[in-house]
């Protein structure tokens, strides 16, 4: 709702959610932090020892809102990472955070991996299908880089996880994985699995400390993503359950997400009590005017609305069930 009561906290309102946004990438991109979500989400580290992940099977440095997903629309790399402070990104789609890593098997097989923040569950396509396109992007990106011609034996695996902040009830504490997977229709004929285990989205969709679940990566990401405990809670928790010692970059990027994540949830309330007040202020308004039979003019006087409102309350008086 466009008004003069919503206006003027809506650009602060971005602007934090895109300053929380750009504080969730960077300490996603922690090597410890990514170490913790292998380990306990992809099959290929699980019997590893954290620290093992992050200095040995993590390469090079986390790509943070560099990668266009459609590289057709983005152009080329974007270099740097500048626009992870951007609150619009010009229209082009980028991975959160896009790395490779490789596998401590003896072949050591290179993966490519996408990491995705999520605050809204239902943004009004399934998730699930965003998290296989994703993947789709990460393996035909890769003719011209990772092979060429018909050399499809050359294809890395890749991953694509979601970390969903706000999941709904029945989806919360819960960790699913959306995989290629064989199936015998006619007979029991048996393909390798290296040649179509090729992708997989997995869902990490978060939930709060009352629940069975509540553990491991789950209660880790909670403890990092929520303001449910302070700075110098967090640090204790990080430290004493999961052995991560806060370097000062981490806790003053923890410290500022937390600050950002107050500032956005106040201007919510604050954005919700001013809708609540409108939709007080119009019903008052239909019942004089139904009641009384004042016009609507001498029905906002009467309820003493200010001039500069009066065309907003006009406007949602043309439509017999306003949308709030």
């Amino acid at each position: 709702m466009d008004t003069a009561l919503s206006k003027g906290n809506l650009s602060q309102t971005e602007d934090e959610k895109a300053a929380y946004d750009a504080s969730c990438k960077r300490i996603l991109s922690e090597r410890i932090i990514l170490a913790w979500i292998l380990k306990s989400c992809l099959e290929e580290f699980r019997d590893c020892d954290i620290q093992e992940i992050a200095d040995k099977y993590i390469e090079a440095n986390p790509q943070i809102s560099e990668v266009p997903v459609m590289p057709d629309e983005g152009g080329t790399m974007i270099q740097g990472i500048d626009t992870e402070d951007k609150s619009v990104s010009e229209g082009t789609v980028l991975y959160d955070i896009r790395f490779y890593a490789v596998t401590p098997s003896r072949e050591h097989i290179r993966l490519i991996i996408n990491i995705e923040a999520q605050l809204k569950y239902y943004p009004g396509y399934p998730l699930s299908k965003r998290g296989i396109y994703y993947c789709s992007r990460m393996i035909s990106s890769q003719y011209g880089v990772e092979f060429t011609k018909s050399h499809y034996e050359k294809i890395k695996k890749v991953y694509s996880i979601w970390i969903c902040m706000n999941p709904p009830k029945k989806r919360r504490n819960t960790i699913t994985r959306y995989h290629i997977a064989e199936e015998n229709l006619v007979g029991k004929a048996h393909e390798k699995v290296k040649n179509y285990d090729l992708l997989s989205v997995i869902m990490i969709c978060l939930g709060g400390p009352d629940d069975k679940n509540y553990s491991g990566i789950l209660k880790l990401l909670d403890i990092l993503f929520t303001n449910r405990t302070g700075t110098a809670e967090k640090k204790k928790i990080l430290q004493e359950e999961f052995d991560i010692h806060m370097t000062p970059h981490l806790e003053s990027e923890v410290s500022a997400m937390c600050n950002w994540s107050d500032g956005i949830e106040e201007r919510g309330m604050e954005k919700g009590m001013e809708k609540g007040m409108v939709k007080r202020g119009l019903t008052d308004l239909r019942n004089l005017m139904e009641t009384l039979g004042l016009t609507m003019e001498a029905a906002m006087a009467a309820l003493k609305i200010p001039e500069s409102e009066r065309t907003v309350y006009a406007e949602l008086l043309k439509n017999s069930q306003p949308d709030f």
